[in-house]
């Protein structure tokens, strides 16, 4: 199987960086339970499918020569999709140029003979300095931060951080300062399988996912599917991708990939993320990535403004507890997740209670909710015990409940 590699270099040190770097990576994927850390590519431009040929006395200088020529054809290769123009037309750097815009090379795919370097490469050039020769500064517009979760189906078996896949690999190794797409990425370890696995990506309750979104710092949800289908072991392989959004699994785009054998498998699946890209950017120029208002906390001054608001247009107010709105911190068992969300319903309920949310969950232990009150502690108390909850005073300021 072949990984893409990236492998920071200068051309004088190429092979001390290029043993440094594979091995730098190889530990880390070592590391790592069951993904890797997404790549923050935000300080490089990424020219990808870069082929060359080349021959030379020696294999070693084959392949120097073809890094360089490489990093000619990537910059004439940048220069025209940034522009839009004929690579014909592309300005011509100086080698010393290219090697101080240039700050590392992918290898994709490299055959390596006595004396002859075939190879796809991939060129990274620094942002700073490349964007100043192409114009470009920065993006002229961003989605919201959206959290993707991808989900791999081989045969009958669906997953997405409960095993190490190629799929959330190709994920973590795209590289994201080209879209206009805030993706959030997670690398599969810690709790990422147990929030983020096959069931979540098909539940539709907006209270679990409000508590996973203000978790990761995300406004809604991408789920990028892969059904990988395999013709015989070893064999072609072909794979289904659905591009969706938002919690309902609203369906943006789908294509078909094929892979003419196992080891083009990566391969395909880097390309799969591409043309997800590009379905998500087509879908959010067309305004199809608007964030769901479901999903959205509202703070509790913003509340109480848009209560205020109401009261004055009733001509009769609710009688709930008056007060100022507080916030207290609540201790709750949950055993389970259903445990956690019959807490917050409940709680919700309650008269004067204007939010109940999760801000620290341990199933099976002691989880935290933050509620905000228009009421002091004590009338909160009642109105608890009201609702068939004992309470408790701990530390002075935060109650715990039990039934």
């Amino acid at each position: 199987m072949t990984l893409r590699r990236p492998i920071l270099f200068a051309i004088p040190l190429l092979l001390a960086a290029l043993a440094t770097g594979a091995g730098l990576l190889y530990a880390q994927l070592d590391g790592a339970d069951r993904g890797i850390p997404p790549i923050d590519s935000t300080s490089n431009f990424e020219q990808l499918g870069v082929e060359v040929d080349v021959s030379a006395p020696t294999a070693e200088r084959a392949r120097i020569e073809g890094w360089r020529r490489a990093q000619r054809e990537g910059w004439r290769m940048l220069w025209s999709r940034t522009t839009g123009r004929p690579i014909a037309q592309a300005p011509n750097l100086s080698e010393s140029v290219l090697n101080a815009i240039v700050s590392g090379i992918i290898i994709e795919h490299e055959q390596i003979g006595p004396t002859r370097y075939i190879a796809r490469l991939g060129v990274l050039f620094d942002r700073a300095r490349t964007g100043q020769m192409l114009g470009v500064q920065g993006l002229s517009r961003r989605s919201a931060p959206v959290l993707v979760i991808p989900v791999m189906r081989t045969g009958s078996t669906g997953y997405t951080f409960e095993i190490r896949n190629e799929w959330q690999r190709a994920w973590a190794q795209f590289r994201t300062v080209t879209t206009p797409i805030d993706y959030v990425r997670t690398s599969g370890n810690g709790a990422d399988p147990l929030l983020l696995n096959l069931a979540q990506a098909r539940r539709r309750g907006r209270g679990w996912w409000r508590m996973i979104l203000d978790q990761y710092g995300a406004a809604d949800i991408v789920i990028a599917e892969v059904d990988l289908r395999r013709l015989y072991p070893g064999g072609p392989a072909i794979g289904y991708f659905t591009a969706r959004f938002g919690p309902d699994g609203r369906v943006i785009g789908r294509f078909r990939l094929r892979a003419a054998n196992s080891g083009e498998i990566p391969r395909m699946l880097d390309e799969g993320v591409r043309q997800m890209d590009i379905i998500y950017t087509r879908a959010l120029d067309a305004g199809l990535l608007q964030p769901d208002r479901s999903l959205v906390i509202i703070e509790p001054a913003v509340q109480q403004a848009i209560e205020e608001t109401v009261l004055e247009d009733e001509l009769e107010a609710p009688a709930t507890p008056t007060g100022a709105v507080t916030s207290y911190s609540i201790q709750v068992e949950t055993p389970d997740g259903g445990a956690v969300q019959r807490a917050e319903l409940s709680v919700s309920r309650v008269d004067g209670v204007t939010s109940a949310i999760t801000t620290s969950l341990a199933l099976g232990g002691t989880s935290v909710m933050r509620v905000t009150y228009a009421g002091d502690t004590a009338a909160l108390q009642a109105a608890l015990r009201a609702q068939g909850w004992q309470v408790q005073v701990v530390g002075g300021t935060t109650l715990r409940i039990s039934r």
